[in-house]
This record gives structure tokens, sequence and C-alpha cells, in this order.
């Protein structure tokens, strides 16, 4: 009924009407029958002409007219209570009329919870009958018409006073009836001797009138403001009159009509207000926990069978792009014994031989098929597939038909894995040929001719940098002084240099990551003076720590750097070949499908994490590869593993470059460049690394035999291996080198040419020692606060260079949510 409280105001009036219609029909007042018929016979005309005020006012929750209606005033299953009163014959004279209604509920609207009557003609300061109290009305003056349709005039009523009639309600102030629509409970009220109130209201009989008894209702309105004439939760009210308990089996909330059935007959009790489905909860949550558990047992499983599947294509896959290279390796094997064969009978058979040799070439092709044919079609009919998408398939057919075979075109997991292995087969190939004929061939020329299509290049990064100095922004401690040097596309770079130099502070700063230092000097990226940050999308940055997922596979780490920070336009294809590409060149076939393991769980060995860390940045197809001690823990196979799949990078035209601690010779002379640091963070040496020795030697500095070079310089470079005299002195040695490239010397440099190691380290021990204990810990504070300071600068969003649109927030936070579900499987 809270709902029916604004519709009832607004078709009041047509109450009011329909009653005044019934009155004056003159009907027998004990026939229920003919007021039944009276009322509706009234219905569609009278509310017809309110409908369009009441649409107009409170069209916002009152859609059907007619529906309203029935739901507040259609008394006609049971008017026992209009019947009642019109025994007494002056129902229209006593019946508030539309100005009255109007007075009404403005007042009880602009007053709110205050809920009264403002003085009107009736009831005033100088006038105030039985008839103004609460629950009573009064009848109309004599020999006065009453127009209940009069929205302006008050009519005289004084006269005849009495209790208002059941179903009725009276307000204080007022001396008309109101009907009560249905879901209010209006009885005649009777006097509660203890209390002295008017129950079931709560008004007073006036004092001092022992003749003036409680009358009916006092009062009406919307559920909000308040509920003490709506039927009671618990009984539920057919008429305005009747209270009736609410059966068992049944509920009934408070303004109802009729009582509700309940959905089970035990779970509602006599005079329930509302059903107990508690029983039904449970129920439900149980069923749904059900059907979760069986859909998570189930996904399980699909998911197990999916990897399986995945697993026999891949296989499939790889067995096959091995036997189409096995079979073209055959064929040109017997070509080039056909051609040596043609070539030895040529220099001793006569003119005739034109003819035997054409015959003998027309026999050998009806024995075999050229290579395409052989690598195109007969391993397609093994394997089922089609040639579209098929790795195989791009070697074969005519030109015309390239372009349409290729990674794009193969949708199925099957053709996918066809091509990404075809391709990787044919690259293995092709560079074995190039390596056993010594030709210089990059790996981008490997690549194309593999696919016999163009290849997606990558941005190729330069990185120029010249007297890059770093110093701590609290305690101004230098960590590097005056570093220049290039870092180019193509070649891979070694830092090296003895505990403390600042090998990984270079690195960190020629990559923008150095948070809590000052930085000066130029960094130029491709002859720019542009910000490195702008490039981070195609930067790969291999921290000393691990940040592989240890609750992930193998395959999953990668996979899921992947979908990242690929670029969003990449097929799935591509995609798998990249993946597969990494895994193959970091071999880590063997483990794939296997965890990476934690501290509680133990997983991979330590090397192959190692190459984990490594892969997760190269699956992004990096320009620039910063790498910081990749070798640190790993044998010497397993480094030798790592840096030929670091070269086969380099041969895409990646700009790599990496921290080593003490490499072998044979790792060292895999390097292109060697940057060799002092400590201090002063450069003592950056170029090729086949003039290191050259260089070093002009200095005075040479290597005794059976000693590997970059030992020996960093033991010299640590003080551990003292040098002759003729030689050059250590501490010299960052001078020499910047007098050698004619770099721009610093001052103090100069001035202590041959000075102590304080002048090379950048900072004075004695003016250290002299720092008291509250000086140190606030220049710390301020190295921390820089550093936090720094790391938000870099994460923070800037001009993006690098012209790759990865993946957005939300397509990421749904790889995070995969991700997330295969940890959860895996714990």
């Amino acid at each position: 009924m809270a709902a029916a409280g604004a519709p009832a105001r607004a078709l009041l009036p047509t109450v009011l009407l329909l009653f005044l219609a019934v009155a004056e029909a003159q009907v027998d007042p004990m026939s229920n029958g003919a007021v039944t018929s009276a009322l509706n016979a009234k219905l569609k005309k009278l509310t017809d002409a309110f409908a369009p005020q009441v649409k107009r006012e409170l069209g916002y929750c009152i859609q059907d007219t007619d529906a309203e209606w029935d739901a507040t005033f259609n008394f006609s299953s049971d008017p026992k209570f209009l019947v009642d009163c019109m025994k007494k014959g002056d129902l229209p004279q006593r019946v508030c009329t539309a100005a009255e209604l109007k007075f009404y509920f403005e007042s009880i609207l602009r007053r709110g919870k205050k809920n009264y009557v403002r003085p009107n003609k009736n009831c005033n300061l100088s006038s105030w009958i039985d008839g103004c109290e609460p629950g009573w009305g009064c009848t109309a003056d004599a020999g006065k018409e009453v127009d209940l349709q009069d929205a302006e005039n008050f009519p005289s009523r004084t006269v005849d006073c009495q209790g208002c009639c059941p179903g009725f309600f009276c307000p204080r102030g007022l001396t008309c009836m109101i009907p009560c629509p249905l879901g209010a409970y209006c009885p005649q009220s009777t006097l509660n001797k203890t209390t002295g109130v008017c129950d079931p209201y709560n008004y007073q009989p006036p004092p001092g009138q022992p003749n003036h008894t409680c009358g009916g209702a006092d009062r009406w309105s919307d559920v909000m403001s308040t509920d003490d004439v709506f039927c009671p939760a618990g009984y539920y009210c057919p008429s305005p009159i009747l209270k009736i308990d609410c059966s068992s089996g049944f509920y009934c909330r408070k303004g109802s009509t009729i009582q509700t059935k309940c959905l089970s007959k035990g779970s509602c009790k006599p005079n329930s207000t509302t059903q107990d489905i508690t029983i039904f909860g449970a129920m439900l949550v149980v069923a749904l926990s059900l059907v979760l558990l069986i859909i998570y047992n189930f996904s399980d499983q699909l998911l197990t069978n999916r990897e399986k599947k995945q697993a026999k294509s891949r296989e499939a896959a790889v067995r096959l792009a091995k036997e189409t290279v096995q079979a073209r390796e055959r064929w040109r094997s017997a070509k080039d014994v056909a051609k040596k064969h043609a070539a030895g009978l040529q220099t001793s058979l006569t003119r005739t031989f034109s003819r035997k040799k054409s015959l003998s070439s027309s026999h050998e092709s009806s024995k075999g098929h050229p290579p395409e044919e052989h690598g195109a079609d007969h391993p397609s009919e093994e394997s089922g597939e089609k040639n579209t998408g098929s790795p195989t398939a791009e070697v074969g057919g005519g030109g015309g038909d390239k372009k349409k075979k290729g990674g794009k075109h193969a949708h199925t997991q099957s053709q996918i894995f066809q091509y990404a292995y075809g391709q990787i087969e044919k690259e293995k190939a092709l560079e074995q040929e190039m390596e056993q004929n010594s030709n210089n061939l990059s790996l981008s020329g490997v690549v194309a001719m593999a696919t016999d299509e163009d290849l997606r290049q990558r941005p190729r990064i330069e990185i120029a940098f010249k007297d890059i100095t770093l110093t701590l922004k609290g305690s101004k401690k230098k960590l590097l002084r005056s570093v220049s040097g290039k870092l180019m596309p193509g070649r891979v770079a070694a830092v090296m240099g003895p505990s403390g130099a600042g090998k990984t502070t270079l690195l960190s700063a020629i990559a923008g990551k150095a948070t809590g230092c000052a930085t000066t000097g130029t960094i130029l990226i491709n002859g720019k003076q542009e910000p490195i940050r702008a490039y981070k999308k195609i930067i790969g940055f291999v921290p000393q720590d691990d940040i592989v997922h240890g609750n992930l596979t193998v395959q999953e780490n990668l996979w899921f750097n992947a979908r990242c920070r690929l670029p969003v336009e990449m097929s799935q294809a591509e995609k798998v070949l990249v993946v597969e590409r990494v895994i193959e060149s970091l071999g880590l076939q063997p483990v794939r499908d296997s965890l990476v393991g934690t501290v509680e769980k133990r997983g991979i060995s330590g090397g192959q994490r190692k190459r984990v860390n490594v892969g997760l940045e190269m699956v992004m197809e990096p320009s620039v590869l910063i790498l910081d001690e990749p070798t640190s823990g790993l044998d010497s196979a397993s480094s030798l593993l790592l840096l030929r799949a670091l070269r086969r990078e380099a041969m895409e035209g990646v700009n790599i470059s990496m921290v080593v601690h003490q490499p072998s010779y044979t790792l060292y002379n895999m390097f292109d460049d060697l940057i060799l640091l002092a400590k201090g963070g002063m450069p003592v040496y950056h170029g090729p690394v086949k003039k290191v020795e050259e260089y070093f030697k002009g200095l005075g500095i040479v290597v005794p035999d059976r000693v590997n070079p970059p030992d020996y310089y960093i033991d010299i470079l640590e003080g551990i291996v003292k040098l002759d005299t003729n030689a050059v002195n250590v501490k010299d040695l960052p001078l020499r080198w910047m007098l050698h490239n004619g770099y721009e010397v610093p001052r103090d440099m100069l001035q202590s040419s041959s000075g102590s190691e304080s002048s090379l380290s950048g900072h004075a021990p004695q003016a250290e020692a002299k720092k008291s204990l509250l000086g140190e810990l606030w220049g710390n504070l301020r190295d921390i606060l820089g550093q936090k300071k720094d790391e938000y600068d870099y994460n923070k969003s800037s001009e993006d260079l690098s012209n790759r649109r990865t993946p957005g927030k939300l397509r990421q936070y749904k790889y995070y949510l995969g991700r997330y579900m295969w940890q959860a499987k895996a714990s």
C-alpha cells in the first residue's frame, strides 16, 4: 500500500462522485447487489474523466489508471461498510467535497510529518465544534445543497455531528468524511480506559464532554508518513472494516487485501508476515555449489585434455617439420650427386652425350619430385591438413600463391603449429648451411629465405651516451663518472668490471631505470635527444633477480608475457612462432610443461630458471635488450646456449648489452663489444672485443699465455695483479682512455692523474668520515624518497615513440584473470 497513497489522493474525488451517484440512484440500501451495480455503472465514466489529470500529476508512478483504481478503491467485492453508512440516509451530505479534499492533502503535503490541517471555514479559532475533533464529522446545514465537484468553496457543515462511519476517516480540523482505500483498516474506535486513548488510533476524546465518544479513523496518508491505519502485518483486510488472521500456509504483509500462498505450507505459520525461505536458500546455495564444483572439475578436465591435444598437435607438427626438412635434404643431396655425376660424364663422352644427358635427366625426374612439391604435398597428405596454413605449403607452389599461404591464414591449431615449427626447422637448416658456407648472412636474411616473404622488421635503436655521471641525490655520492660510448643494434656488448664499479648502474641509467640519482650528460636515441622512456614498450630489461611466476609452467610464463607485450595486430600464428622460437632457442623444450617452482615447491633447475627469465623479455621481440648478469650461476653449457640465443636475437638487429662477471674464454669471444669499468664507475675501455688486447698492450699490459683476458683485466682493476714498473699506473687507466678517445677530462682528474684513489672513486673518505650520523641518515632518507619519485615518474604514462600498440588495460586484465586461473589450478 506504500505506492497506493499517491494514486489515492488523485482518485479520491472520483470516489466521492461515485458515492453521490449511488445515493442519488435511491437504491435499496439493504441490497448489496444494487450497490455493486451502481458502482460498476459509474466506474468507467468517472475514471475516464479524471484519467488525464491523474496521468499529468502522477504519471511517474501510475501507468494504468483503471488498474490503480481497482487496487485502491474498488469496493465492489465487499461493499458492506458503504451499505451500513448509507443506512443513516445523509451520506452525500457528510462526504468531503473536492475543495475540502484539496485543502486537506495540500495541508498534509506542505507540513510533512507534522500532519495537521490549517484553520478553515468550519474549524478555526472562533468556531470549534465537535465535528472538528478527530474521528468525528458533521452534515451540511439544512437547506444547503452540497456540490461534490466544487473545488473552490467550502460547504458549511456544523449540524448533526457524530462519529465517522466505519471504513471512513475524519481528520482533525475537518468536519467531513473521506473513504479509506483498500489495504487500510478503519474500524470504529473504542475507548481504552487505562490509557484514555481511542484504540486502535492515537487520539483522545476532548476533556469535559462526556457525551463525546470515540469515533472513526482520524487520518490516512501514504505509508511513508504514517502506518497507523494500514492493515497490520500478519492480517489481510478485504475491506476497510474487516481484519482477518492470515491462515497457515499463507503470509500477509502490511496493507494486504488478500493472503499470499507460501512456496511450502510448512514454511508459514498462522499470522506470518513473510515466508521462511531459509531452507530454499540453503538448497539454492547447495545446488549452486554443486554446479560450480561440477564446472570446476569438468573445466579442469577440459583444460587438461586441451593441453594434451595441443601437445599432440605440437609433437605432430615438429615431426612433420623435421620430416620435411630431411626430405628436402635428401633431395638436395641426390641432386648434388646427380650434378657431380653429370659433370664427370661430360668430360669423357662425345657430343652424343647431350641426348643421353637429356634422357638421364627425364629418368631422374620420373623417380622423384622436386623438393618444393615433396615438402608441400606429401607431408600434408600424412597430416590430413590443407596446404593453406601449413608451414610446408609456403615452400612449394608458384610465386602467385605465396602471398596467400602463410601464418596469417593458419587458423586451426594443427596449421598454426605446423607453420611455426616449419619455419623454425627451415631457419635451422639455412643457418647451418650458412655456417658451412661461411656466408655472413644475418638472421633476418635467413628468416626471409625460410619464409619466402617479406619479414616484419623490428625498429633499430642506436643508443649513444656522452659524459654520463650519476650522483645519489641524498648523499651526493657518485656512482658513475664521465662515461661515454655507443651501443649499436645487431651487436652484443658485455659490461665488465670489479665489484662496485657501477656495471648495473650504467645499464639502468641507459634504460632510464636509474632511480634516486641525479643524472648528467647526454643520451641520444638514433642521433636524437629523446627520452628513453618513450621506447619502453620495445625495451627488454632482465634483472638479476627472478621475475618468473613460480606456480606457472614455463610455457604459461612465456605466453602471459607475450600476450601482454606483443603488438595486438600480430596474428596468433605469428605469436606461436615467436614463443616456440624462444623455447627452442633457449633449450626449454624438455621442461616447457613443468612448473617453474618456488622456494617451498621445487620446480625446474636454476639454470633453466635463468633462461626462462631471459625468455620473458625475448618473447616481446624487443629492439633493445639489457640483461643484468644472466650467466651468473650457470654452467658453461647453459651459458653457451643462452649466449647463442642472444646472438641470434642480435642478428635480427636487436641492441643487446649485458653485465657479465668473469666469462669463459669461449663466451668472451662471442661478444662484439666490451665496456670495462674501474671502481668508482669510470670507463677503462669501450670498443670491439678483438681490439681490447691491442689497446692494453700499447699501455704495457700484456695478457700472459693461457690466461683468460677478462679475468686478467678485472684482477688488475681489483689490485690483485701488480703491474710491472714499465706499465701504466692502474689509477691512470680511466684518464688514459679518455685521452685516447679525445674525451673531455674532468679537472680534478687532470690535477691528480697519478694521485690517490679517492679522486677516482669520486668522493673523499675524510669528508665522509666527518659526516655526522644524523646527516648520513638524512641523506639515506632523501635517497629513498628520490628513488620512489623516480619509480613513479618512470611508470606513469609518457610520450610513446615505439610505434607499438599493445593490449589495453581491459584486455590485460583478462590475461591477468587467465593467469590467476592457471595459478589456482597449479596450487
